[in-house]
């Protein structure tokens, strides 16, 4: 039987696992992907190590080792740096193979930082220098502060996973300063063969969002129900679509032809927050209708096994982009307003991080606490 996830490659597709967990890097689950289903990265976020640190008793042993004397927050770094650097491992032959172009683990700068674009530069060199691996990614958020900050890490050569981003101007202001970070990397003598990126576009969010206030409308007895019906659950892959073309555009442009005869890689567009959320919809509906040549699909494992069982592989990210400019128009036409939308949701990203990494801390210390009361 064919494997769909292998089938995305031939496609121009990288397929990312979104999560981590130490069970999965040492039972040899991470490896088995790897080697069956084609992956070739991970990513992670304070939500995922929240859920992996705080469920269950797998890293009690560790935080026995790591703990003795150690605050919530240096202990929770300990553990994700090591569990990044086994990930990064595990990725690195992937990476080799690929000659530096993916096998990539990305680690997130502090949630706290969102909005500080020298705490985050300073946060991004540090955990750099602490994985120490060539195959990391640093996650740095899309938001207003966040764009120099991209800038200033991709001229220093640190590998950048621009995350949160939700809206095209958000996206083309990550692009942008992306592609000076390279420029300046050229003009100090570097090499940009060996500097690389992913733009995050959070997907799923924007369909909960959007008809959400759709729902609203045509409950409340909307002269447009029909319209409004007629864009539920379309306007996210729209978006993303519409995106992709600007991508295309942009690699384009003398800037980034000069860029690439010295060797550099496109800060490929990946698909982020794919999941979905609607059990109205089918559950491979983001990995299904975003395929496309230069990005990635970034999967939680539940998504993962559906595309594995059941996910269709077709040419969906340049299919109808007239179609999908239209729904564009629609939502705008019918006030729905995408643009305020993708605004409060990189506001309510940054809450959900933050919210996530201090229930994180929460989770450390009250193992501490259990664990030595137990002895």
């Amino acid at each position: 039987m064919t494997n769909p996830l292998r089938d995305l490659a031939a496609a121009g597709q990288a397929v990312w696992l979104d999560y981590v967990h130490q069970d999965i890097l040492r039972d040899g689950s991470l490896r088995r992907l790897i080697d069956d289903d084609g992956l070739t990265g991970l990513t992670s976020n304070p939500a995922i190590f929240e859920k992996a640190i705080g469920d269950g008793d797998s890293y009690d042993a560790r935080i026995r080792q790591l703990g003795a004397g150690a605050g919530a927050e240096a202990l929770y770094e300990r553990i994700a740096i090591a569990d990044i650097q086994a990930a990064a491992d595990l990725f690195r032959p992937t990476w080799e193979r690929l000659g530096g172009r993916d096998g990539f683990v990305s680690l997130e700068v502090s949630p706290r930082l969102a909005m500080d674009t020298e705490g985050t530069i300073a946060d991004a060199r540090r955990l750099w220098r602490a994985v120490n691996r060539p195959n990391l990614m640093i996650k740095v958020p899309g938001t207003g502060p966040g764009v120099p900050a991209v800038r200033q890490l991709v001229g220093e050569g640190i590998n950048v996973n621009v995350t949160l981003l939700f809206g095209l101007g958000a996206y083309l202001a990550v692009a942008d300063a992306h592609i000076a970070g390279l420029e300046a990397l050229k003009a100090a003598g570097g090499d940009v063969s060996k500097t690389h990126g992913v733009a995050s576009f959070f997907v799923s969010r924007i369909d909960t969002k959007i008809d959400k206030a759709i729902d609203q409308r045509v409950n409340a007895g909307d002269a447009e129900a029909s319209a409004l019906r007629a864009l539920r659950g379309k306007v996210a892959i729209a978006s993303a679509k519409n995106a992709y073309q600007h991508y295309l555009k942009l690699i384009e442009g003398e800037r980034w032809r000069a860029l690439a005869a010295a060797g550099a890689a496109s800060q490929r567009l990946l698909w982020a927050s794919t999941g979905v959320k609607d059990p109205a919809y089918p559950d491979t509906l983001y990995a299904d209708g975003l395929i496309g040549p230069d990005t990635v699909d970034t999967l939680p494992p539940k998504t993962l096994d559906a595309f594995r069982d059941h996910g269709r592989v077709s040419a969906s990210l340049t299919d109808d982009v007239a179609g999908a400019l239209h729904v564009l128009a629609e939502a705008e036409r019918l006030g729905l307003d995408l643009a305020g939308v993708t605004d409060d949701l990189v506001v309510e990203g940054v809450k959900l991080f933050d919210d996530a990494f201090d229930a994180l801390l929460r989770a450390v210390s009250e193992k501490q606490a259990q664990l030595a009361a137990a002895g």
